[in-house]
């Protein structure tokens, strides 16, 4: 088969590699139909390569058509519709049944100390081959996978429950913004886009923050504040000129640790990427730093006794907090992967509305072929060609012209 490997720094390629087997009871085979690039894949593509190796297969957001299914596996079959989320989880262990299920205790990847399995990413995370790719081997495919429905709807009306709808989901349950209260996205990205979207439609006030037009228009266009953060000179002042002189109630940041306004570490963060494995793997591990911009904005908007959710992915051992600031003005703060399977009988109404009240057609700015990613994930990363959603598509043709904009002309 077909699939996009890894293969060093800003370095990814379409290769022919073996097709996946069955191996345990519990697997199964799907044909991949769409699967998409996330900003989470941009880590690996940039900062994450000492915990890669060439050849290991990216992406997790992923749906197809399953091919095979393991003698475990009775609730999908041959011929379903399904979209598979990128938490690797058992849905039986104590974690899961607490709605845990990124903290899996079945497949935590215990030589790193970490928490649940992720399809497509890292030996930190199991090492698991992702889905970008023809086909694809879902493990613990026993409670993993979601049907949907073979209604004749585009894929990206259901592909986002592997993690886009899910995360902005949870960044919003976690953000616990009051009745009628006002929250800030930090990053319009796919993650900051749907966050603002829930958020709205869940009754707060949203004011997101970007500074690429594309992405503010398309926040626009489903009735968000924005603001140009290239155009603010001070965006805390700007806000609390919009929120009575206090800031937002909660505030999301959906940006990470490769944020926009920290050239000192990114410097450092590119530096390890150039360092043999056996180097940069225990200099990240034990004295890992981030891009902190978005996070010490979130801390500095947020509004006395508010909250910040994080769910822009963040990944250093020595990171210098304000410890003073957020004590002193009392602020909670949740964070952690989405635990995909736990949010997915709230969102699956709003999805399957056909007054897509979440937008979740009005997502995706690309269609290409799988061929044509590495194009793409440079596109993504640069964000140029208006570029905020790109959806693989193995069935196209190498070079064909993309299919641009809503989801619903696929």
């Amino acid at each position: 088969m077909r699939a996009l490997t890894w293969q060093g720094r800003e370095d990814v390629r379409v290769e022919t590699v073996p097709d996946p087997q069955l191996r345990e009871a519990t697997d199964a085979i799907i044909k991949v139909t769409s699967t998409a690039i996330c900003g989470s894949d941009l880590h690996l593509y940039t900062v994450l390569g000492a915990f890669i190796d060439p050849g290991d297969i990216l992406g997790h957001e992923p749906m197809g058509i399953v091919e095979e299914v393991g003698p475990e596996v009775t609730h999908i079959k041959p011929g379903d519709r399904v979209v598979v989320p990128f938490n690797v989880s058992c849905g039986r262990c104590w974690m899961c049944s607490r709605g845990l299920q990124s903290q899996c205790e079945v497949t935590q990847v215990h030589e790193h100390d970490k928490g649940a399995s992720l399809l497509g990413y890292t030996k930190l995370y199991g090492q698991v081959a992702g889905g970008q790719a023809e086909y694809l081997r879902v493990p613990q495919a026993h409670y993993g996978p979601i049907v949907v429905p073979d209604d004749g709807a585009p894929d990206e009306k259901y592909l986002y429950l592997s993690d886009v709808v899910p995360t902005a989901w949870q960044a919003v349950q976690y953000a616990d913004i009051p009745a009628d209260g006002t929250v800030v996205v930090l990053g319009l990205g796919p993650i900051g886009q749907m966050s603002a979207r829930i958020a709205r439609h869940q009754g707060a006030r949203v004011i997101a923050v970007d500074l690429v037009p594309e992405r503010l228009a398309m926040a626009a266009r489903h009735g968000i504040e924005t603001l140009d953060m290239s155009a603010t000179d001070d965006l805390v002042a700007a806000v609390r000129e919009m929120t009575e002189g206090r800031g937002p109630d909660s505030v999301i940041d959906a940006v990470g640790m490769e944020a926009h306004g920290s050239p000192a570490l990114k410097g450092i963060q590119m530096g390890a990427t150039f360092l043999p494995d056996a180097i940069a793997r225990p200099m990240i591990k034990k004295m890992g730093i981030d891009r902190l911009a978005a996070l010490h904005a979130a801390i500095a908007l947020v509004r006395r006794g508010g909250t910040i959710s994080l769910s822009g992915v963040y990944g250093g051992m020595v990171d210098p907090m304000p410890m003073m600031e957020l004590f002193d003005k009392q602020v909670t703060m949740r964070m952690g992967q989405a635990n995909v399977r736990r949010w997915v009988d709230d969102i699956m109404p709003l999805v399957q509305d056909s007054s897509d009240p979440l937008g979740v057609l009005d997502l995706r700015t690309h269609r290409v072929a799988l061929e044509d990613a590495p194009t793409y994930y440079e596109k993504f990363q640069k964000k140029t060609d208006g570029a905020i959603k790109v959806v693989l598509d193995p069935a196209m043709t190498a070079g064909s012209a993309p299919l641009l904009g809503s989801g619903g002309q696929a």
